[in-house]
């Protein structure tokens, strides 16, 4: 690097070349020499390897450390904002692409002077900064499960309520060690009793990081959306598309599912040439890599979704950096859950799309037509006997036997006859409903307490009886669902006390969705107040640092759902006719 730091890479060229080849980049803190031997030696990649169908035509493929982490020299900071646009002489994870790039021209023999990046998580974010001020050789990205802002919707919070087992096991994993990845070592394998027993967040570093974990220091001293959360957000120093980018995401990603439908909307704001394509599928973190994506959980998909994507991605990399096929490509592929089928779009959101509203009402009853009466129906939010997020167990997040992965899919039933989960079903559809586009909730609501957690879900109920797949009768399938810590109710950065008693609108994104609600099913609005262990327990008392919370804080609150003309509860459904 321009430095003097040296960064650990791997180049797989083909042995037989014929002609010159493009490089593909990807650039990691997981380890470049994954699954690959070590030294200069001949051997064939097999069926396994994520790019395999780019392989057998032609590709050298570029692997590597990023500086800090396993076999590469320097320090480490995770997500470092890019610092080289105000000052030019640092060093960010845009100059350390730029400076490898270019020594792999230099380098490396037979290769054509093109280059692409790609990566999915962490590197998915290198290969988003690496595209900004990018080295004239790098013609393509595509940057997939990229994080988009770390406090709003990603990884270590959802509008401000913090990611608990998440955010507790990465962090440990990525920085007690610079040089390698160390799991925590959890006394039991059912992780839910064992957070529960952590209690306030200030144990964390009192009893087990000692202040060791940067990140988790950040958690603490930053509790609320200030600079330093701005700062390192890739929405404030991403502003443009500089080169051909094609974004990818799933719909059920359960760590950045924001991340891709941000930085699409928020690039396209700036992108003369059209170089903007977003690729949103029915996949959890990563699943498009790596499986034939015929299912995820037991959501049969009916098609190999992976594959089809995989398809597409060698498409995007044979044009730019080969000059194979016609450019051509549509500006959104984004695949319609319920249906099973891809669609493609001009634009995304479509533009056609008509706004209809989900109204909770009176009875657990959901409809489509404004209450007319006044009501409410309320419950006990207790942050000693929380909602777990998923099924007992819960497991360690990658460890044995862990359904992280899945999470989003599972039924909901496992919590619909909780007392402290409220739920409005409609009545049975008499005809298809397909809602595409961004669904936004609308909550009013009420607590005795000065803080308070808001979780909504929209759910696909199944048919009573299926008799093509019996396990499905009956099922919930979470369509999308999100969290929303009430004091942030009007600002992120100076949050205030909710006032007891007080009916509130919360406005809740629920992210974007493509979906058909089919013939025969029913539509779910269910509201609850915790989300455990993956969102830590609210303690229902305002406090302005929650990493700072006592013991006694934690208390019971009431929590009341309305809905009449004036506080009219609802989620609003992009409908496509």
């Amino acid at each position: 690097m321009r430095d003097g730091v040296e960064l650990n890479t791997v180049v797989l060229s083909p042995v037989r070349q014929y002609i010159s080849y493009p490089f593909l980049l990807e650039r990691t803190p997981y380890g470049a020499d994954a699954n690959l031997p070590d030294g200069d030696m001949v051997f064939r990649v097999r069926d396994k390897f994520r790019f395999f169908d780019m392989a057998a035509e032609g590709y050298i493929f570029v692997f590597q450390d990023i500086r800090g982490k396993n076999k590469s020299q320097g320090t480490m900071e995770i997500h470092k904002p890019l610092v080289h646009q105000t000052n030019k002489d640092a060093v960010d994870e845009s100059t350390d692409t730029w400076d490898t790039i270019d020594w792999l021209i230099h380098h490396v023999k037979n290769n054509n002077g093109k280059a692409g990046i790609v990566g999915i998580s962490y590197p998915g974010w290198l290969a988003l900064v690496g595209s900004v001020d990018p080295h004239p050789a790098l013609k393509a990205s595509s940057e997939q499960a990229c994080m988009a802002d770390l406090f709003l919707g990603d990884d270590f919070h959802h509008n401000g309520a913090f990611r608990l087992s998440y955010g507790f096991e990465y962090t440990y994993a990525l920085e007690i060690d610079k040089a390698n990845d160390n799991e925590f070592s959890f006394p039991v394998y059912d992780l839910f009793n064992w957070y529960l027993e952590l209690g306030s967040l200030k144990h964390v570093n009192e009893q087990y990081f000692h202040n060791r974990i940067p990140t988790w220091n950040h958690f603490v001293d930053h509790p609320n959306y200030d600079s330093f959360w701005q700062k390192n957000s890739p929405l404030s120093y991403v502003k443009k598309t500089q080169i051909p980018q094609l974004h990818v995401g799933g719909f059920f990603d359960q760590e950045d599912l924001n991340g891709p439908q941000l930085m699409y909307a928020n690039m396209k704001k700036n992108d003369p040439e059209h170089f903007n394509h977003l690729v949103l599928g029915p996949w959890f973190h990563g699943q498009w890599a790596r499986t034939k994506g015929d299912s995820i959980g037991m959501i049969s998909l009916g098609s190999n979704t992976g594959e089809h994507f995989r398809a597409l991605q060698k498409k995007w990399f044979d044009y730019y950096l080969k000059g194979i096929g016609d450019g051509k490509f549509d500006e959104a592929y984004i695949f319609q859950t319920g249906s099973n089928q891809w669609k493609t779009y001009n634009s995304w959101p479509p533009e056609k799309a008509k706004i209809e509203s989900l109204y909770a009402g009176p009875d657990h009853k959901a409809t489509f037509s404004e209450p007319t009466v006044s009501g409410s129906v309320s419950y006990i939010s207790d942050p000693q006997k929380p909602v777990p997020y998923r099924t007992l167990p819960i497991e360690e997040t990658y460890g044995p036997g862990s359904r992280w992965r899945t999470w989003q899919v599972e039924d909901q039933r496992f919590v619909y006859t909780r007392p402290d989960v409220i739920s409005f079903m409609t009545d049975t559809l008499t005809s298809d409903l397909v809602v595409t586009g961004a669904v936004n909730a609308h909550l009013f609501a009420s607590t005795t307490g000065t803080d308070a957690d808001w979780v909504v879900k929209l759910i696909d109920v199944y048919p009573d009886w299926d008799s093509a797949s019996f396990k499905m009768s009956g099922y919930q399938l979470a369509v999308t669902m999100e969290v929303f810590r009430g004091k942030y109710r009007n600002s992120f950065s100076q949050p205030q006390a909710l006032i007891p008693g007080k009916p509130e609108e919360y406005i809740i994104g629920l992210h974007q969705i493509n979906h058909m609600f089919k013939k025969g099913h029913k539509l779910m609005i269910q509201v609850q107040s915790s989300w455990f262990p993956m969102i830590d327990r609210n303690p229902q008392k305002f406090l302005p640092n929650i990493f700072e919370a006592e013991e006694s804080d934690f208390i019971k609150a009431t929590q009341t759902i309305y809905f009449s003309a004036q506080y009219h509860t609802r989620i609003d459904l992009p409908v496509v006719k």
